[in-house]
């Protein structure tokens, strides 16, 4: 095995030696093992591979060699600033009850690989739903935290992140507590369109959950899915995830494109497997990623309410970034 072979490797599912990579939905209900990136803006790829089996990830982080480089933003902190100040515009218009604003970091890399990465935030920032893809055209290094859909059978489940704290802090407030069930009542309507009626149900409200460093507050919505549901209606009801856009969804994401020059691309979209009717895909948050143009990215972002401050806001957004960041090596511009 080469740290350049194309793979896929996920909760112990590796899949390795890949057989072909397509953008057709529709391939994911030919009950094969799929390996599944779609971005935030629904550009989807799918990678099937010749075998797939249970194992640890095979490479550890000793090969990787820390980054010098500088890490520049996006936004700047007053750029920043401003998009917080127009959400809650917004917000005072009626327009949108709360967005989630991003930034991306990237910096010059000519690395081939990027699994001695996975393997050193594997050992030194494990999250539940880490997760690693390489093909040709993308390489991404994910260390996400949060769930976007689990299913067994007919049987799915979300587990929706909105608020995030250091673990020296004690509760948290308000502000993360309503965004968390704003967010829980959109995934709920979400999951409406695809579950029997009166299928759906919050099964956890509010569950702090820890984390290297971190601590966040997660709900799980579950229900039970349509008999004879296709994946494209899946997708098409669920995407993109609300936790990273923002309620009412459609009116957040033309938030989002007023204020975000950059698309998202693969941060904030969907990582993870399907096989038939299982399934682990995880929001696509902290997590490295190279599509062929010589630069390492990484995405990072907090949701706005009207009562959120931007230098606050701003400051979740560097908490977010900085273990993964220093694991990862170069400097934060």
């Amino acid at each position: 095995m080469d740290l350049r072979d194309d793979s896929f490797w996920m909760g112990r599912r590796y899949a390795r030696s890949l057989v072909e990579v397509t953008n057709d939905l529709s391939r994911l209900d030919d009950g094969n093992f799929w390996a599944v990136a779609i971005s935030f803006e629904g550009e989807v790829t799918l990678a099937r591979f010749r075998s797939n089996f249970e194992a640890d990830f095979p490479f550890s982080g000793s090969h990787w060699k820390p980054l010098e480089g500088d890490w520049v933003s996006s936004l700047s902190k007053v750029q920043y600033g401003k998009y917080v100040e127009n959400i809650r515009s917004s917000i005072s218009d009626g327009w949108v009850y709360q967005v989630n604003a991003c930034r991306q970091l990237q910096v010059a890399s000519d690395r081939e690989e990027l699994a001695s990465l996975f393997g050193k935030l594997l050992s030194e920032n494990p999250a539940p739903h880490a997760a690693y893809l390489s093909i040709p055209q993308l390489k991404i290094a994910s260390a996400s935290p949060e769930l976007f859909l689990s299913r067994n059978g007919s049987s799915v489940k979300t587990s929706p992140i909105k608020g995030t704290q250091t673990l020296g802090e004690q509760g948290f407030g308000n502000k993360d507590q309503s965004e968390n069930v704003m967010i829980v009542d959109l995934m709920r309507n979400d999951f409406g369109r695809i579950c029997e009626p009166g299928s759906v149900d919050v099964a956890q409200l509010l569950r702090s959950e820890e984390h290297p460093g971190l601590r966040h507050l997660v709900s799980d919505v579950v229900g039970q899915l349509r008999k004879d549901i296709s994946w494209s209606e899946i997708f098409e009801a669920l995407l993109p995830a609300g936790s990273i856009s923002g309620a009412p969804k459609s009116s957040a994401l033309s938030v989002i494109a007023e204020n975000e020059e950059i698309k998202r691309g693969p941060y904030c979209g969907v990582l993870g497997w399907v096989e038939g009717d299982r399934a682990e895909l995880s929001v696509a948050i902290r997590i490295f990623w190279q599509e062929n143009d010589g630069l390492l990215k990484f995405g990072t972002g907090a949701g706005i309410t009207y009562g959120s401050d931007p230098v606050l806001e701003w400051e979740e957004t560097e908490l977010k970034a900085q273990r993964l960041i220093s694991i990862a090596g170069g400097s934060i511009k």
